[in-house]
């Protein structure tokens, strides 16, 4: 009995400094990791998520996709009917003809007006000519008459065609201003004519863009979700039809208490720990911060000047790279919750 007693007393101190033995390594090594490391489990997987919204109105008719279904960047998801469209196209196409055949009419004119007005000037000039020259016979005979080498008659005949070489001039001259007036005014409407063919382009133009958005075409590659339509139905322009998750952008957001920011560096190497696939290590790197807290974005964000103040530690959002090979990309799914340790000290 006593070398029991003595054993049992004997064993309780070992197994004391075992205990402690364990807690001080376990103590060390913690300290050690928490040194280096600066840890949060208030994490998930984002992506950036992109709606697709119906630019015009109309029935569809034709789904081209599968809900979860991967799609391709400017795959052809939705078709609407597009007879509408088409109809206000071949109008805005038929307007757009009538304009350019009144240009070419406008441009015929021009052609004629200034033959017109090529005439009239020649006959201005010719007038002119005219005009000069019975105004030389009408001084010469003015000289004559005061000698008496030619009659008063003679005279009175050579002042009356200059009066009527006057009078032709001016005719001449109002015909041909007249001319040139016309002709302006047929390039003023030739102009008004090109307006109205560039205003029927543009409308050639929005038909054409209008009848394009009855195909609705992936934005960007990645899972359709959340499909929200069927064949037949009607849908309005700015209706959400779907959404598609982009798998080139996923990240992780991980929301960090404002008292670990300061060894939190941009750059900083992240092992990530996905809990759907804890036994799956992944690789990340810290890309960015956000410019505020998470409270201050909410709904309603919190007013401390008002009330009673409880100081709350807060979080902010660090947008975090992931660095993984595409098979392990293609697991994740945005929403997921992750631990992260962010290496904030190299050995």
């Amino acid at each position: 009995m006593e070398t029991e007693k003595k054993k049992s007393k004997k064993i309780i101190p070992v197994i004391l400094g075992l205990v402690l033995l364990v807690g001080a390594i376990f103590g060390i090594r913690e300290y050690l990791y928490l040194s280096k490391h600066e840890d949060t489990d208030d994490a998930q997987i984002d992506a950036d998520i992109s709606p697709v919204v119906a630019r015009v109105g109309g029935y569809v008719d034709a789904i081209m996709f599968e809900e979860n279904e991967h799609v391709q960047a400017g795959q052809t998801l939705v078709k609407l009917d597009e007879r509408d469209y088409q109809i206000k196209l071949e109008q805005a196409q038929a307007a757009q003809q009538g304009a350019a055949a009144g240009t070419t009419v406008a441009q015929s004119q021009i052609s004629t007006t200034q033959a017109n007005s090529s005439t009239a000037r020649a006959n201005a000039e010719a007038a002119k000519v005219k005009l000069w020259q019975a105004d030389q016979d009408y001084k010469r005979y003015a000289n004559l008459v005061k000698d008496g080498s030619v009659t008063q008659q003679q005279f009175e005949q050579a002042k009356a065609q200059r009066d009527a070489a006057q009078a032709s001039y001016q005719a001449a001259q109002d015909n041909y201003q007249a001319a040139l007036k016309q002709v302006q005014t047929t390039k003023s409407q030739l102009a008004v004519s090109h307006t109205g063919v560039d205003q029927r382009q543009a409308d050639v133009d929005f038909a054409k863009l209008q009848l394009s958005y009855a195909t609705i075409k992936a934005p960007v590659s990645g899972v359709t979700s959340k499909k929200n339509i069927q064949v037949g139905q009607l849908i309005q322009p700015g209706q959400t039809l779907f959404s598609i998750v982009n798998d080139s952008s996923l990240y992780v957001t991980a929301n960090f208490k404002e008292t670990q920011l300061e060894k939190l560096r941009e750059g900083q190497h992240v092992n990530l720990v996905v809990d759907a696939f804890p036994d799956t290590p992944i690789n990340g790197t810290v890309y960015n911060f956000s410019p505020a807290t998470g409270a201050r974005f909410s709904l309603l964000p919190p007013d401390n000047a008002s009330g009673n103040f409880v100081k709350v530690v807060q979080r902010v959002p660090v947008k975090i790279k992931i660095n993984a090979n595409k098979e392990i990309i293609q697991k994740l799914r945005p929403g997921m919750s992750v631990k992260v340790s962010v290496l904030v000290k190299e050995d």
